[in-house]
């Protein structure tokens, strides 16, 4: 897989690129905490109601089931203290239920705060990134050697603007057909500039080709037969 062009220019640009999406994304996910934690802060008097509303229950209950012993009159006694203590339990209810709220909004509103502004730059900037690492990986399957040019030439021809065209040769088409090495290979690095690579030198093994054997030299031709010493 290619992640970054050859080339220095587009490569920085890229790398550059990715460094400030990854502290967009770190940025916002801070952000998103920090509001998180900020929010959760007022989940604390929902939080210390309920804990001081269950104390008084708890208390006041103990405090009527203690007084229902007196004789004769401990059901008349005990009766306000279980009152008591219902009403400090639903009031320890409600000050639960008013911190788990405030939990969720937490939570909703840290996750919101963060997510929207990195999805709103990564569907902008991902597909591209995303297209450009497909189509030069498959590209650098095909820059094999030199002879590979005449393909990345042709696509230059169908893809290239015309005025891009005219700048490289009067006649693209037939410099092409007629192997007219200058052409071919001004053609096929425009196409792959697009890619992010740059063309093998001509007369060069690309990276992991054997080169060819170099050719046997010529024998000396043997003396003719019979010639004087």
């Amino acid at each position: 897989m290619k992640l970054y062009a050859d080339t220095t220019p587009r490569f920085a640009t890229q790398l550059a690129l990715d460094a400030l999406l990854v502290g967009w994304v770190v940025a916002w996910i801070w952000v998103g905490n920090t509001v998180h934690d900020g929010t959760m802060e007022l989940a604390g008097p929902g939080e210390r109601t309920a804990a001081s509303a269950t104390s008084l229950s708890e208390s006041m209950g103990d405090a009527g089931r203690y007084l229902e012993g007196v004789p004769l009159v401990g059901g008349g006694i005990s009766a306000p203290f279980e009152q008591a203590s219902s009403a400090s339990q639903a009031l320890a209810d409600a000050g639960e239920s008013t911190a788990r709220a405030v939990e969720r909004l937490a939570f909703w509103l840290g996750l919101s705060i963060a997510v929207i502004p990195i999805l709103v730059v990564a569907t902008r900037y991902l597909p591209g990134r995303v297209r450009f690492v497909r189509e030069a990986t498959a590209a650098q399957r095909y820059v094999d050697g030199p002879g590979d040019l005449e393909l990345f030439a042709l696509r230059a021809m169908a893809h290239q603007p015309l005025h891009v065209l005219a700048r490289v040769s009067d006649d693209p088409v037939g410099a092409w057909r007629r192997g007219e090495t200058a052409v071919v290979d001004r053609l096929a690095r425009l196409e792959l500039a697009e890619h992010g690579l740059r063309a093998p030198a001509r007369g060069r093994p690309a990276a992991g080709q054997i080169p060819p054997p170099p050719p046997h030299p010529p024998h000396p031709p043997h003396p003719p037969t019979g010639a004087a010493s």
